[in-house]
This record gives structure tokens, sequence and C-alpha cells, in this order.
């Protein structure tokens, strides 16, 4: 029955979209071509009724996407930090879906709250407000505790929210296997690989255990950086389905007039949100994934305040390093550098050729430098880059479209701060001082450690190894395996590297 249920799903879309009136604001917003209005149009209008009504008293588009479930609300999030790509207008209204979703009543978060905790609601807290924020996955409270009077944030999920997400995951299935049954050229976007890590990524923040994990390791690596704070996580209040962290205020980062009365720094601010992203991204390796305005606040003293840590990336050193030789390769506009590395990490078939490939990066890259945000066609330059990757059969990379989409994301919350702020120029002193640090020679002897390290744990092994290796040869049974004992004398010589320095070795060895 899914492919009916699904067919069925993908129809009803497009009818929302057409009843609650989003179509035509859509399509306005992402200047659609005239041939597309059309086919947009004969598609949408015949099933209209079949469309959901949702609130009347919302703006079209959000009205539409609240009305479809919590995996479209994700993709309205996305675009409510693009005012370059939809407009300022549609952006100013999807980040209503930032936190401002109908909430479900305090009643059933109790309940929640007790048969998750298993304690009552009473005996805890001494006060449990109404909600104060409601987003596609959860909705938060405030609340105060009994045993100490701290205020803190209880964050509750909706129910049967896993199996909302189920039934549009299942869409999204249908709609990728369609799309690379329909359009093979499309395969090479690995679209059905795509909604897989999607999907991964949903589920994970569907258990309010792993967000508190990951809001735990978050603070962790992030105590020592200035001008940012995250909540404290109460452990011995948090579950599958209940969060409890401290209370924090501040003015939400997309309330630019209250940032302007409180006598914020607004360019300040955008520099430092995408600059904190990259360094996260860069130096660690785990960085906030879903940083749009409505999980960032400023404190009082100006400080960037980080919430909702359902969605977390990762990415391991070597990718990391990767990544900053593409964006130092742009910063200094060495584009041959830039097609270089793309093929040495394998991300462009080897079957290419670099110096093509490095002229469609310099097309791609010089238009921004020189220009404020003002001029730059973001949509446009998003397309001309499917266009690049395209002509060259770059396949999708899954363990980065996190991160891309997260840069997307913060640099359009950077842009509605300051929308004149040149990413760039921004991003260039972090990523200078992420390859100063891990790319050169400081790098490589510190890789020469890890390696070391490594050896040592083995070492215990290696005369053995090397007895069996010589008796073996000794007794004949490994003639042709001179290879064999050259492995083990070397291995037992990278072990004295722990005792003895890699000079003393090279030479007893040479």
């Amino acid at each position: 029955m899914k492919g009916p249920h699904n067919i069925l799903r993908l129809i009803r879309t497009g009818a929302t979209l057409e009843r609650t009136g989003a179509m035509g604001v859509v399509l306005d917003a992402f200047d659609a071509p005239k041939p597309l209005r059309m086919a947009a149009r004969l598609l949408g209008w015949p099933f209209k009724w079949l469309g959901y009504k949702g609130d009347p008293t919302m703006p079209p588009a959000p009205r539409a996407l609240t009305a479809l479930g919590p995996a479209y609300i994700k993709f309205g999030q996305v675009l409510s930090t693009r005012p370059d790509v939809v407009g300022d207008t549609m952006a100013t209204q999807l980040r209503i879906l930032q936190d401002k979703l109908p909430p479900f009543s305090v009643g059933e978060a109790k309940k929640m709250v007790e048969y998750e905790l298993g304690v009552s609601v009473d005996s805890v807290f001494s006060e449990f407000s109404e909600p104060v924020a409601a987003a596609s996955i959860a909705q938060v409270h405030k609340a105060t505790l009994v045993q100490t009077g701290e205020t803190v944030a209880v964050k509750v999920l909706r129910p049967h929210i896993e199996k909302d997400f189920r039934k549009d995951i299942d869409a999204f299935y249908f709609a990728a296997g369609m799309i690379e049954a329909l359009a093979p050229s499309s395969r090479r976007l690995r679209p059905m690989d795509v909604i897989a890590h999607f999907e991964g990524v949903v589920m994970g923040e569907l258990d309010l255990r792993l967000e508190s994990a990951a809001a735990s390791e978050f603070a962790a690596n992030t105590t020592d950086d200035p001008g940012f704070q995250l909540p404290e996580v109460k452990w011995e209040l948090s579950g599958r389905r209940v969060m409890t962290l401290g209370w924090a205020d501040g003015i939400p980062l997309g309330d630019n007039a209250a940032l302007d009365a409180a006598g914020h720094d607004r360019v300040a601010l955008s520099e430092r949100v995408l600059q904190l992203f990259l360094q996260h991204a860069l130096r660690d390796g785990y960085f906030h994934a879903d940083m749009h305005q409505g999980n960032l606040k400023v404190a009082p003293n100006g400080d960037i305040i980080a919430l909702d840590f359902g969605i977390m990336g990762h990415i391991d050193e070597y990718t990391r390093r990767v990544y900053a030789e593409i964006l130092y390769g742009f910063i200094r506009r060495d584009y041959k550098r830039v097609a270089e590395v793309h093929f040495e990490a394998g991300y462009v078939p080897s079957d290419q050729d670099v110096d093509e490939f490095a002229r469609a990066l310099r097309a791609v890259g010089e238009p921004i430098f020189g220009m404020d945000a003002t001029r730059i066609s973001m949509g446009r330059l998003l397309s001309y880059l499917f266009e690049v990757t395209e002509r060259f059969g770059m396949q999708t990379r899954t363990e980065l479209i996190l991160l891309q989409r997260t840069m997307v994301v913060v640099e359009g919350v950077a842009r509605s701060l300051d929308p004149k702020m040149n990413i760039w120029n921004v991003a260039k002193p972090i990523v200078e001082d992420y390859i100063k640090t891990s790319i050169g020679p400081r790098a490589f002897a510190r890789d020469l450690g890890k390696t070391a390290l490594v050896l040592a744990r083995f070492g215990p092994r290696l005369p053995g190894l090397m007895e069996q290796a010589l008796i073996a040869q000794a007794q004949g049974k490994a003639e042709p395996q001179n290879s064999s004992v050259k492995t083990a004398v070397v291995s037992a010589l990278l072990g004295a590297l722990i005792g003895g320095g890699l000079v003393a070795v090279i030479e007893a060895f040479f």
C-alpha cells in the first residue's frame, strides 16, 4: 500500500499549496519560468479539493507547510534563513515555522513528563508554564525547580511525532525513486542516499537522550569560546521524550529591531555567528547543524546563545582538511588548487580535466569577490554550481550534506543581521588559522605522534611477530616471503620510535 499512499501524499502536497494560496507565492519567490508556472497550476488546480486547509490566520506559505507536516516544516525553516533566495517578505513569514507553531496542550505535556520521568510534575516543578515556544519536533515550557528555585526550560516531544515523520519520509523515498527512474541523470546526486541521510538525522532528533548527550559534548568543546554560551543539561530530569536545561534569557537573533533597541552591534554578531560555525566545524569536527534564528539568542552581555541540539554534524579530520583547503583556495582565488583538491579527494572523477574544472570554479568564485551581499544572487550562484557539478559528473557526498546545508543556513542568518556581509572576508581568519595548525609541518609532526601511539599499543606483539617470521624463514616455509620479514623488521623499528627517537631509528635502518 506504500505506493498508492505516497502518490496520494505527493498529489496532496501540490493540492495543499494550491488550496492555501501558497502555490503562486512560492513560484513568485523562486522567480519560476512561465512553463513551470503553467505546469504547476495544471497539476495542482484539479486536485485542489484534496489539499489541507491549514490555519487561515497564517500567511500562505507557512500555512501550507504547517498543514503538510513536520518534514515540510523543516524545509521551510531552511528557506526562512535565505531572504536572498526567497525574498525578504517570504523569509520573514517563514520564520513563524522556527518556534511559533501551534502548540499542544500543557496538560498533554505534563502527562508526557510524568510518564517519561516517573514522577509527578508538582513534586519536581513549583511552576510549569504554558508553551513558550513550539516548533516542528517539540515545544518548550518554562518551569521552576522545587528544590533549588532555579528556572529551567523543559522540552517535550510532540505527540505521535515519530509516526508523522515516518509518513513524510516514506513519501520522500517514493519521490526520490521516481526521480531516479524517470531522470537517470539525477542518479549522480544520489537522491535515495540523501533521503536516507535525512532519515537518520531526523530519527536521531526524535530521541532527546541523544540530544542531551550532544549538548554535553558540544559544551565540552566550546567552553573557552569567547562570546558563546550553552545552557546546562539537567540529566536527572531528562529522558527519551523530555529534556530539561537551564533557562537562557536573551533576544532572538532574528529580531533586528529588538537587537538595535538593546544596543547590540548586528555587524559584529553577523561575523561572530559565521566564524563560530566555521571554528566548530574545522577545529572540532562537531557543529550545530540547525543554526536558524529560532535556535539562537543574544544574551544581555552580547554573547550568542545556542539552543536545540537535536541535529549536530560530525566530519572527520581528513574531510575537514579537504574542506578547509577548498575554502582557503577560494579565499586566495587559487582555483587550480581548489580543483586539484577535488580530484585528490575523489570528489570529481579522475577522467575529467582538472584545468577545465578550475576554469568552471573561477566562473563561480570571481563574481563574489569585491561585492557585498546585496549585489550577489545566491539563487543564481547555486544554480550555476549545480550546472558545474552536473557537467563534471560529481556525485553527492552524503557525509557533507549537513555541512553544506548548515553553511547555507548560517550564511542566511548572518546576512539577515548584516545584508552587506561578505562571507569570504569573514571566513578568512578562521580558515587561515586552521590551515596553519592542521596542514603543514606541525600537522605532519602531530600525525606522526598519533601513528607512534598506535604502534606503541601493538608494541608488545612485535617481537613475537618478528620471531614467527624468522622461524618460518629458517625452516624454509617462507622462502618467497622476504617481504614479510622486512615488514616485521620495519614494524619493530617503528615501534622503537617510542623509545629511541625518529632520527636514531632512520640512521640504524639505513
